[in-house]
């Protein structure tokens, strides 16, 4: 088990110092199962709602277009058919849901991993807090995680109720802010680095590792 220094808002060390469990950020990586769990995850984040109109749905059509027998044509009984301008359309994209059922173990075991690629890169940090005061500060936030890291995307996780943080960076392009209870692997993926607060640390912490315990 490997341990890193917890940071202040100026980047120094504060004398503490948190483990790094094995299980969850010292995982082998499974490329496969990541890729499989981050493709369910953005199957289920579209809205499905695309929808074609059949001869069926088009308005207009009712009347036979002209006679049965003796033009020489063939036989048409609606405009409304897919081979005429203007016709429904055959096959199109009909309202549907693409959610993709992923087992909760699979789920868990591919956010250990892509963990365990941001640590094994010593992109992973803990810090006390980004913003000193109970003023949200959005400058002072950034300027903050611009000395704990020089990576250019920043995925910080904190608590739902650490307001301070919240206001500070939740306009910053550069920033993904995300709740410690909806840390997943995509947004892990998508950051250069990981950047917790303490409490959320310790929240995601407990969380895997109680999932962890469930498994065995």
């Amino acid at each position: 088990m490997s341990t890193i220094d917890v940071l202040d808002a100026s980047g120094a060390k504060t004398g503490d110092t948190v483990d790094l469990p094995e299980s969850i950020f010292g995982a082998k990586v499974n490329v496969p199962l990541i890729h499989q769990v981050v493709v369910a995850q953005l199957a289920a984040r579209r809205q499905g709602t695309h929808a074609t109109k059949t001869r069926g749905d088009v308005s207009g059509g009712g009347k036979k277009p002209y006679r049965q027998k003796g033009t020489g044509r063939a036989r048409q009984g609606s405009t409304r058919a897919p081979q005429f301008t203007g016709g429904g359309t055959v096959h199109g994209p009909q309202p549907r849901s693409y959610v993709q059922r992923t087992p909760k173990k699979m789920k868990v075991a591919a956010l250990r991993q892509a963990l365990s690629d941001r640590a094994g890169g010593n992109l992973v940090h803990v810090v006390s807090s980004l913003v000193t005061g109970d003023t949200p500060k959005t400058k002072t936030a950034l300027e903050a995680l611009r000395k704990i890291t020089g990576s250019r995307s920043v995925l910080v996780v904190v608590t739902e109720h650490d307001e301070l943080t919240w206001l500070s960076l939740r306009n910053a392009p550069e920033v993904h802010l995300l709740d410690a209870g909806q840390l997943n692997t995509y947004d892990v993926l998508c950051s250069d680095a990981v950047v917790f607060t303490k409490e959320a640390y310790d929240d995601v912490v407990a969380r895997l590792e109680k999932s962890g315990k469930e498994d065995a």
